[in-house]
């Protein structure tokens, strides 16, 4: 199958094709073949199908490096939560053990549903409401439904009863579910920074280390904030247990002898802006100047729906806008020399292509390079809130957002089309979704009795 999309702007991120004010990107199966400004003499056009982009951006998807996918049914039901701990009482003392496979599957769907709609077409699903074999392979079950490029992070839960089968489950996800669905669905290993929150048995260190290195697979530590983090990340380097295999999460308020540790060795790092802000985790500041200052160009994320928005939009909006505030705050009234600003086009290569290297897919997507997974948006820029279209970037940063998104293409396949999503009946949706909701929440409150 090949598929041409033709006479739209192109925004490749891909520092060595550029971008393109009218131009194509052709399809074929599950790869980008080519990219240029006019491809309808190649090759390999002949036969394709052309979908008319003009008047609209092409581009790649969105990564999300970072999202709990199981709460989706939850999702602002704590919108002005004050701060961590009481996220944590809430939502993984007190919700979480209300969950059945059942729970797992629906909310996963919805969250990867909502992902694709807003063009997201890779997800990580931090998972660490892992309380049975039966809740991860629902959870994975629905990335594969879906169709979205998932990474199923696999974590033990923090509180509740739960089957203690974590983390040597991870030798079965590993072999049942890594490269599934036509190689869209990965495995890493999910934990904690340290003790503090759940005890020692979440927390990465020496022996989950060596599960994954022993699977091969890439490592995700969430809570990565403060003093004891810093002290914490020391210790991984010292033993060897950092990376481009290992991915920080917020990574909020650690010093700078932490952050030189993870320049140094190329350690990857997922930020969550709106998290940092609104939840308020260690300085509540999205880390994104102390990354770059050591070499760091992080992915972005979601984290948690019961509190924050679902799009990659608000994301790159938050980070921009405070970023650039910082930037100038540090030069005022000081000197006429305001600190460096990040660009439209840096947050877009942190949305997308630094994504899909924190999620360890560097070489998969993130970019439409010739060669790659063909995972791509087609963004309407003729909209009453995108037209017209003067800078592509500008646009998809700061302009756009999910109703603007017309195509949504994961590995070739077309998964929103004309504004809608593919194969999803909305309807028997909302009933699934609604009903999980209320029995998690019946549940909850007899526990509670």
């Amino acid at each position: 199958m090949k598929t041409l999309f033709s006479g739209g702007a192109v925004v490749t991120v891909d520092p060595t094709i550029g971008d393109l004010n009218s131009g194509d990107v052709l399809v074929r199966d599950d790869r980008i073949v080519a990219v240029g400004p006019d491809l309808r003499s190649h090759p390999e056009a002949a036969g394709a199908t052309v979908v008319d982009t003009t008047g609209g951006i092409v581009c790649p998807g969105f990564v999300d490096t970072h999202r709990h996918a199981w709460q989706a049914q939850l999702r602002r039901s704590i919108p002005d939560v004050n701060d961590l701990g009481e996220y944590v009482m809430s939502t993984l003392a007190g919700v979480a053990p209300a969950y059945t496979p059942h729970d797992m599957y629906v909310g996963t769907r919805l969250a990867a549903l909502t992902a694709l709609d807003a063009g997201i077409t890779t997800m990580l699903d931090f998972s660490h409401n892992s309380r049975s074999v039966a809740h991860s392979d629902a959870a994975v079950q629905a990335l594969v439904d879906t169709g979205i490029r998932g990474v199923h992070a696999s974590m033990g839960p923090h509180f509740g009863d739960w089957d203690k089968q974590w983390p040597a489950d991870l030798v079965r996800l590993r072999e049942k579910f890594h490269g599934a669905n036509d190689g869209l669905v990965t495995v890493r290993l999910a934990a904690l920074a340290t003790d503090e929150i759940a005890g020692p048995a979440l927390a990465y260190g020496p022996e989950l280390a060596a599960l994954a290195r022993d699977l091969g697979i890439g490592v995700s530590v969430d809570a990565v904030f403060g003093g004891s983090s810093s002290a914490a990340i020391d210790r991984w380097a010292a033993a060897g247990l950092l990376g481009p295999a290992v991915t920080l999460i917020h990574a909020t308020g650690l010093t700078g002898q932490a952050w030189k540790t993870i320049g140094d060795t190329g350690t990857t790092v997922s930020l969550a802006p709106t998290s940092e802000a609104q939840i308020g985790l260690e300085t509540a500041v999205p880390a994104i100047d102390e990354a770059l200052a050591v070499g760091v160009r992080p992915g972005l994320s979601i984290d948690v729906e019961v509190a924050l928005a679902s799009d990659m939009f608000t994301q790159m909006r938050a980070l921009h806008a405070i970023q650039r505030m910082r930037a100038v705050h540090a030069g005022y009234g000081t000197d006429s020399t305001m600190g460096h600003r990040i660009t439209t086009r840096d947050v877009l290569d942190f949305a997308t292509a630094q994504g899909a290297r924190t999620n360890g897919l560097g070489d998969v997507t993130g970019s439409l390079t010739p060669g790659r997974q063909a995972d791509l948006l087609v963004v309407r820029a003729d909209d009453v809130n995108t037209m017209p279209l003067n800078d592509a970037v500008g646009t998809l940063v700061l302009g756009a957002d999910a109703r603007n998104i017309d195509t949504v293409v994961v590995a070739g396949r077309v998964r929103k089309a004309a504004g809608r999503l593919v194969d999803v009946d909305l309807d028997e949706l909302r009933r699934t979704v609604t009903a999980s909701r209320d029995a998690i929440r019946d549940r909850q409150r007899v526990a509670q009795t």
